[in-house]
């Protein structure tokens, strides 16, 4: 088999198109292709009408996969067609897409490394591209994969910010909680970073948007009552974060009676004891469980405030409103009763947002995916040892958690 035949088959060329030439450069170790056409009609991009050809473009090169290590780079010169609807216009090739410098097999094998490498430096160095070839391949993959993506349904979504550098400078990132996909990224955290997720929106989505798990972040309810109609209503706020701002008010109360029995008595008893108030009661660890009785049979108030927060977790295992209501009045009643100052100021918090709060009784949905997806994103930008430019980290974000179909076709 000759090497024109060879690399016909190799590129899966058919007619009119035809490899004319090939020439190997085994001191630079490389391999160009040259591609020809015969006679045919040429379909215009724009509407598919055949017309001949009209003249051809300059010619263009596209990186190829190698052929045994050598770097293989394809020639073409492009036929151009007149179309008397749409002027002047480059027909498409097979083996790349329009304004792309890479055919398409390679343009895939690029995308499989970033995936792999999760990094953009990585995948230049074990595929001997440019880092703005690789950022290319990844910004029209997430391009491409935008305008693929259908307007589906979806039930429950997250919200919830990211750090993007130092400084707090942040992303907000809309997560789908069933298919554990980025769903949207807009830079900052305020109410108009959120809004353009909703104003995306077809009105069907809207309709079948049940409820959006948040943290009490006060930008973000603003930005969900104003973009889904009766937005109100749809707000959970997430347990987690719920638990997480009681467990702060518990280290608080620790803090305040460290300090007070170090002043008046000396005493260092809560010294090192900050994590072990910090846990729940099944997750203490059992070699600390005997000192933690120690601590709670002393009457501290601490350990009040730790008994108040055990106590909320029960709310969360409610399925009717009527019961959580209930409860949570009970609950509240204590912790406004316990002297404790910021025991008190976080019931107060809760009380100020209770209707999203009790709201999970009847949707039950948090942001463990977003946290999950949070992580993951974490990960992408240590590799990549932090994102100088937002738009970058955005599209990062879209090609390793969005979920697109990225592959050109």
């Amino acid at each position: 088999m000759q090497d024109t035949q060879l690399f016909d088959t190799i590129l899966g060329l058919q007619q009119p198109w035809y490899v004319a030439r090939v020439e190997l450069k085994t001191d630079t170790e490389r391999v160009d292709v040259w591609v020809e056409h015969g006679e045919t009609r040429w379909t215009c991009p724009a509407c598919d009408q055949a017309l001949p050809c009209f003249d051809h473009a300059e010619e263009r090169t596209w990186r190829h996969l190698d052929t045994c290590q050598f770097q293989t780079h394809l020639h073409a010169r492009i036929p151009r067609v007149q179309c008397p609807t749409h002027g002047v216009k480059q027909v498409r090739v097979p083996w790349a897409e329009p304004r792309a410098r890479f055919t398409i097999l390679m343009e895939r094998l690029v995308i499989d490394v970033l995936h792999q490498c999760s990094t953009v430096s990585g995948a230049r160095r074990l595929l001997r591209i440019t880092w703005d070839e690789a950022w290319g391949v990844m910004a029209r993959a997430v391009a491409r994969g935008q305008a693929r993506k259908p307007a589906r349904p979806i039930r429950y979504v997250g919200v919830d910010e990211k750090a993007f550098r130092k400084g707090h400078v942040y992303h907000t990132v809309v997560c789908d909680l069933a298919r554990s996909t980025v769903e949207y990224v807009g830079e900052g955290r305020g109410a108009e970073s959120l809004a353009p997720f909703y104003a995306g929106l077809t009105a069907a989505q809207r309709e079948a948007l049940q409820a959006v798990a948040m943290d009490m972040w006060d930008p973000y309810i603003k930005a969900t009552r104003d973009g889904l109609p009766g937005g109100a209503n749809r707000i959970v706020f997430d347990r987690f974060h719920v638990m997480r701002d009681i467990t702060t008010a518990v280290d608080g109360v620790r803090k305040q009676e460290h300090r007070r029995l170090l002043r008046e008595t000396g005493d260092s008893v809560l010294t090192g004891t900050k994590y072990l108030w910090l846990y729940s009661a099944e997750h203490l660890p059992a070699s600390r469980g005997a000192a933690f009785k120690d601590l709670q049979a002393l009457n501290l108030k601490v350990g009040r405030a730790w008994a108040i927060k055990e106590a909320l977790r029960t709310l969360w295992t409610y399925r009717q409103l009527a019961a959580a209501t209930r409860f949570f009045r009970q609950w509240y009643g204590w912790a406004r009763r316990s002297q404790l100052e910021p025991m008190r100021r976080a019931a107060a918090t809760l009380q100020r947002h209770l209707d999203g709060v009790l709201r999970y009784a009847r949707h039950q949905i948090t942001n463990g995916v977003a946290a999950g997806l949070n992580s993951k994103i974490m990960t992408i930008k240590r590799k990549a040892c932090g994102f100088r430019n937002a738009q970058h980290f955005t599209t990062a974000i879209y090609f390793h958690c969005g979920g697109l179909d990225l592959y050109p076709r």
